[in-house]
């Protein structure tokens, strides 16, 4: 139960965002109770691997993306929470060494076992903005479902919003329900700087889909050279644990050649082959700032109604 009190006291945080190395860049993502963490984990991971050797758009490419995830997941799981309540070692989780231990961890040959991340949600959107002096902001908005709580207060037109769902009552959880805390949340809108100038910034809506999306934009985008639009475009996957389904699965849009995805299953992952450009692979934009001239490019997602315009 919220009251007076609650609101009356409440305060923003301005926060340092968290950051690691990829390839010769630096992406940032938020800070806890965000699971920007995570975003930032799976690259960690990525960074010991050639992924451009891989092949875009092979079973090996989306395998090691799949891979990843699940090792970052598994660190999220475990520990992302509101940090004034309990201690996220994150110099440990995003070091160079623990990133190479979970990547030591992952066989190409065959699929881990499951972890359970939790569900995406369709009610959340990603604003990316750049103005002519190089300002840049990267920004998600969420309700969480629908109409949120479904709650306004009177007076206000305002409809709250309903993160506490991710809260647990299970007591051994770490997003276990306590007063004044703030439970884990998925919204992580990114940046990557190359050096220490502004390249990208981009992000997703999506649920516990927000850092799978963002990885495809950046190992296509860096990896392989393509444009953030085309990198937008081309198929998407989803690993996670899906609205009623009893354990999760990869969702994979249909135009991944059925070759790729009958290989995935030998590996042992549970395929469920899904319509094109379905928004349940999240809604995603990005801003890319091309280091030679200057330019703006602005990239929105086929799967969504946003738009990408200058201005």
């Amino acid at each position: 139960m919220l009251t007076y009190d609650d609101f009356a006291t409440h305060t923003a945080d301005w926060v340092t965002p968290l950051h690691v190395p990829y390839r010769d860049r630096t992406a940032y993502n938020m800070s806890p109770p965000s699971q920007g963490m995570a975003s930032l984990e799976i690259l960690n991971i990525l960074n010991n691997f050639d992924v451009k050797k891989e092949g875009k758009g092979t079973a090996n490419y989306y395998h090691l993306m799949i891979e990843a995830t699940k090792q970052a997941f598994a660190d999220r799981d475990k520990y992302l929470t509101d940090p004034k309540f309990s201690k996220i070692p994150l110099d440990y989780l995003l070091s160079k060494k623990h990133g190479e231990d979970q990547a030591h961890r992952i066989d190409m040959d065959k699929a881990a076992v499951s972890v359970k991340p939790m569900d995406p949600k369709g009610d959340t959107v990603w604003i990316g903005v750049v103005d002519k002096d190089g300002n840049a902001v990267s920004v998600n908005q969420s309700l969480y479902y629908d109409f949120g709580s479904a709650i306004v207060p009177e007076g206000t037109g305002v409809l709250l919003q309903n993160r506490g769902s991710y809260f647990s009552l299970d007591p051994s959880n770490v997003n276990h329900l306590e007063a004044h805390k703030r439970t884990f949340h998925t919204l992580n809108p990114a940046m990557m700087l190359n050096h220490d100038n502004l390249e990208m910034i981009y992000g997703t809506q999506g649920g516990e889909g927000q850092p799978q999306t963002q990885t495809s934009i950046v190992t296509r985008v860096i990896d392989f050279g393509m444009s953030p639009q085309d990198a937008i475009d081309a198929p998407r996957w989803l690993y996670g644990h899906g609205w009623g389904a009893p354990s999760n699965n990869v969702q994979i849009e249909g135009r991944v050649p059925a070759a790729v995805v009958d290989e995935l299953t030998k590996r042992g992952h549970p395929m469920k082959v899904v319509e094109n450009y379905t928004d349940t692979m999240g809604q995603s934009g990005a801003i890319w700032i091309d280091p030679k001239t200057g330019v703006s490019y602005g990239a929105t997602d086929p799967r969504s109604d946003g738009l990408a315009t200058g201005y």
